[in-house]
């Protein structure tokens, strides 16, 4: 089997940061500037299109042989680019570096996973790459001969440095069923989801209208030129005799639910409604959406350590909910743009607005949704893998886990748990103790999660900890266990099992690299790198080597039972969704996206909502005894059931 290594620059007149790939592609401006390839272990060669030489026969023909596998670094944009430029070459031909490296636990971006897998300084990305890519490819250019030779010698570099990385990842390859999945969501991505484009632009046109008529009513309140600024709307609500620290959304949020003076009220509330960001969403839709109509490129494979997917552009994952009813009879207010009736029936604008970005998302003509999601599935994977059989009866049978939940910790029949009954207030912290406390959270689990919002007070808390710990025994055994294993595993190197789990540490010294891996029962291994035992509060502790969320810088990172719980669980969680997903190709049923642990089928009529619940329900092979449950519905456009 040969290898072909490529990367290729581009240019367009759109940016692609902000609109995305498949819309920065299908620009008539877009065009391959430089491709730059390598056989096997060959030198590196570049052709420049931008000048007028062409892709020779024999690497056309590579591009479209089965029997050669093309390598990229994010390698969905060169596979989406060639085709674009009717170079065609199939998606199952192709594997990604990037994704080879995320899949190790490495953060993605060519310079970052350089950086971190060790590449040495002479196959590290050229630094000077974005000024050059700012030079050439944001529009048109001077001709610059030397920059030129420096830009084609940029993109040489890149596939030196994907290719060194793909050699220095050898050793732990990406199973072959995840490059199919990989590939399926990259087609996925390419089949887009449609967008009511009449609602979008009726809601920025009614939001337009609206941020207008709130920022004059708070200037004739106020008397402030810029009511929008933080620091002139302190100043004035500190001049009214109201201590407030900040305009931040918390502290708004508390001095609203306190006594305000009316002027003061209202200055606040206009402040939230200007304040809210997720009519912002609109904009992200409208700046990535092509000229069909579809927004592309929303589902990023493997965007987590788990392997969960992340989302992109619009962010799918974190889109508000819907409590409006009926949702069709909004719709049709904002696609009329008819800003007098919605203000007339709703309090908010901002909030109206928000709630029905979800169904912005509509499928093709003669087509509807079916969606269906997983119900309570990190409940149920934590209570079998830590084999927790009251939890896991509860889940086959009734289902009742918050009330069944409350029965444990509280000592109370389940029966009594129903509403009209005095006990049935215990249901609230059966429920909060369930979503918070799985991965050895305490209090400020419980508060994170809104205990305190639900009615429970501060005081109360620390006993629905020990309560649900003593009535998940087997659960925080679990969390003990995996951690002992895992630091035990990276301190002397001999593998261990528990419940299905087996730690290892894996190395291959030639090229500098160490896990400690788990295996999940699906066979698929969750990798942390550089494992060794650092010096925590309580002794040694599990320390890794990670990309930061908050700095995204590569360094230290410390974990502990609980933290690997919460990824096994997540990691297992996913790994039945991607069964799932598996078996919707089967039947030729198009996934259209997926948030979370739901997915959303563009289908025809004849496809049922208990049909696709039943496919979520089938026993997953490598995980005898884990009772899943599908819950959904269908309709025209998207939302939250």
């Amino acid at each position: 089997m040969k290898h072909l290594s490529i990367d290729i620059e581009t240019s367009s007149d759109v940016d692609i940061r902000k609109c995305g790939a498949f819309k920065y592609a299908e620009s008539e401006a877009f065009r391959i500037m430089l491709l730059a390839y390598a056989f096997d272990d060959e030198p590196v060669e570049v052709i420049d299109l931008e000048k007028g030489e062409e892709i020779p026969l024999f690497l056309l023909q590579a591009l479209q042989d089965k029997d050669v596998i093309k390598h990229a670094y994010n390698a969905s944009f060169e596979w989406l680019c060639l085709n674009r430029m009717g170079y065609e070459t199939p998606i199952e031909q192709w594997q990604c570096t990037m994704i080879h490296a995320m899949y190790l636990g490495f953060p993605a971006g060519l310079e970052a996973t350089g950086e971190a897998v060790g590449l040495p300084e002479d196959k590290k990305k050229l630094a000077i790459g974005r000024q050059l890519i700012k030079y050439f490819c944001l529009g048109p250019y001077k001709p610059d001969a030397d920059k030129w030779n420096l830009f084609k010698d940029y993109n040489l570099k890149d596939v030196e440095a994907e290719r060194a990385i793909e050699r220095k990842l050898s050793s732990f390859p990406v199973p072959e069923l995840e490059w199919e999945r990989w590939r399926r969501d990259v087609l996925m991505n390419y089949t887009g989801v449609g967008v009511d484009m009449e609602l979008v632009t009726g809601a920025l046109a009614i939001q337009e209208e609206s941020v207008q008529r709130l920022t004059n009513e708070a200037i004739a309140l106020t008397g402030l030129d810029n009511p929008n600024s933080p620091t002139q709307l302190l100043e004035w609500v500190n001049a009214q005799g109201i201590e407030l620290k900040s305009i931040q959304k918390k502290d708004v949020q508390d001095a609203l639910s306190g006594d305000l003076p009316p002027k003061v009220r209202r200055a606040l509330e206009i402040r939230q409604q200007l304040g809210k960001t997720s009519v912002k969403k609109y904009d992200a839709i409208l700046a990535c959406v092509c000229k069909d109509e579809r927004v592309r490129g929303i589902s990023q494979f493997y965007g987590a350590r788990t392997g969960r997917f992340s989302g992109r552009l619009v962010q799918m994952q974190n889109l508000p909910r819907n409590y409006l009813e009926p949702l069709s009879d909004v719709r049709e207010i904002v696609k009329a743009r008819d800003y007098e009736t919605l203000d007339l029936i709703y309090p908010s604008i901002a909030d109206t607005l928000s709630q029905i970005i979800r169904t912005a998302f509509v499928p093709k003509d003669g087509k509807k949704y079916v969606v269906a999601d997983f119900s309570a599935i990190e409940a149920r994977v934590i209570a079998w893998l830590a084999r927790e059989e009251w939890v896991n009866q509860v889940f086959a049978t009734h289902g009742k886990i918050y009330e069944a939940t409350a029965s444990q910790m509280f000592h109370v029949p389940i029966e009594k748990i129903v509403k009209g009954n005095p006990e049935y207030a215990l249901r609230q912290k059966g429920k909060v103790a369930t979503l918070a406390l799985g991965y050895q959270g305490g209090t400020n689990a419980l508060i994170s999660m809104g205990a305190l919002s639900m009615g429970l007070s501060e005081e109360e808390l620390p006993e629905i900890v020990t309560r649900w710990r003593n009535a998940n025994k087997n659960i925080v055994r679990l969390w003990y266990k995996v951690g002992e294993c895992a630091l035990a595993t990276t301190k002397d190197g001999r593998a261990r099992t528990y419940n299905g789990l087996i730690f290892r540490l894996e190395e291959d010294l030639n090229n500098g690299l160490r896990f400690l891996t788990i295996e999940l029962p699906s066979k698929r291994k969750l990798f942390y790198c550089k494992p060794f035992a650092g010096a925590g509060r309580f002794g040694d502790v599990l320390t890794f080597f990670s990309q930061n969320q908050t700095t995204k810088k590569w360094g230290e990172e410390q974990t502990f039972g609980g933290k690997l719980v919460e990824n096994i669980v997540q990691a297992i969680a996913r790994d039945c969704l991607c069964v799932t997903l598996d078996r919707l190709a089967v039947q030729s049923l198009q996934p259209v996206f997926h948030v979370h642990d739901e997915i959303i089928v563009e289908a025809d009529e004849s496809l049922t909502v208990d049909a696709l619940c039943d496919i979520f329900a089938l026993p997953i092979p490598w995980a005898k005894g884990l009772i899943l449950k599908g819950a959904g519905f269908d309709g025209y456009f998207y939302q939250k059931d």
